[in-house]
């Protein structure tokens, strides 16, 4: 018999991890979801993301650690039961249409018909294709495809899903139906775990956001409390260079500041242009920078001064972008 679900919480990770050869991609992380959150997870590419959520779907067998989702652990019928996933990738037969896709998904889960038919009619009206319900898969819009594959995902009314990048390749328009999907589970109590590469994405949606690198969690909380840690009251300065990177890397670091490469717009494989992140008590320290920055030849090509923001954070931590 499957153990039954027995906690309050939705997801508990303790102390897992997760190698692969002489790659560790989670590296002793513990996380807990609260009831009815949505917990976002940040991370540059490569960072354990994708793995983390695999083991919290049962679909990779940690080295050490556990995982539970409403006490259950994660390999469990009774997990499976509990447990949405949506992945990155479109799981869909293209040549079955919108209703016999979510009865194929139905039936995976050992749906009965008595409650698989509103089950779908559910699917259909939340992600807006009632009206393509006869339709084949591979006659519809990239963004339909996305939340037929977000309606597969819940056809069984879970009462946890993780979503994996779900607007991945998808139009602004779609994206924001996407979100208003996203909004309604919430408002049913839904809990969810979203991943994405998106920083605006997990300002709109999350109540907390763990920031993930190198398969560890380096911070966790709401966007208030991450940018009170990682800055407090003080002001972030952005300035751009044009030069050989090493050189501007050089001076960052030796000014205490964070430096991320990128190309200057239309140079090809010629010079690059840096961001350089500082952290200011007051506006006025920027003159000082400045003057430094001329003193040690660097071109400068712009200036900004701002409050630091979740991106601002993120930077800070893992020292690249988001989509890095």
């Amino acid at each position: 018999m499957a153990p039954a679900l027995t906690s309050s919480l939705p997801l508990m990770i303790e102390s897992l991890v997760k190698r692969f050869g002489q790659v560790t991609a989670v590296d002793g992380i513990t996380l807990e979801l609260h009831p009815g959150e949505c917990l976002g997870l940040l991370g540059p590419n490569g960072a354990g993301k994708s793995t983390l959520i695999r083991s919290i779907a049962g679909r990779v067998i940690p080295d050490s650690g556990a995982v539970s989702v409403f006490g259950a652990p994660a390999s469990s019928t009774a997990a499976r039961n509990a447990l949405g996933w949506v992945p990155q990738e479109l799981a869909l037969y293209r040549r079955l249409t919108c209703r016999e896709n979510l009865e194929s998904f139905g039936r995976f889960h050992g749906m009965a018909r008595a409650a698989l038919q509103p089950a779908i009619a559910w699917c259909l009206a939340w992600a807006a294709l009632e009206e393509r319900a006869s339709d084949p898969v591979k006659n519809l819009s990239g963004g339909m495809m996305r939340r037929l594959n977000m309606a597969a995902g819940l056809i069984h009314r879970p009462k946890l899903v993780l979503m994996d990048e779900p607007t991945t390749g998808v139009d602004p328009q779609s994206r924001n139906r996407i979100f208003e999907m996203i909004e309604n589970l919430r408002a049913e109590g839904m809990s969810i775990v979203y991943t994405t590469h998106y920083m605006e994405e997990a300002e709109r949606l999350c109540d907390r956001i763990a920031i993930v690198d190198r398969g560890r969690i380096v911070a966790l909380g709401s966007r208030e409390e991450l940018v009170h840690q990682a800055f407090a009251s003080r002001s972030q300065v952005l300035a751009r260079f044009a030069g050989p990177a090493d050189r501007i890397a050089a001076w960052v670091e030796g000014r205490g500041g964070t430096y991320v490469e990128g190309q200057v717009e239309g140079h090809g494989d010629g010079p690059t242009a840096g961001t350089a992140q500082f952290t200011v008590e007051r506006p006025t320290e920027i003159v000082g920078l400045l003057d430094s920055a001329a003193q040690a030849g660097l071109e400068l090509t712009d200036v900004t001064l701002r409050k630091p923001n979740l991106e601002s954070v993120f930077l800070h931590l893992t020292g690249r972008e988001l989509r890095d």
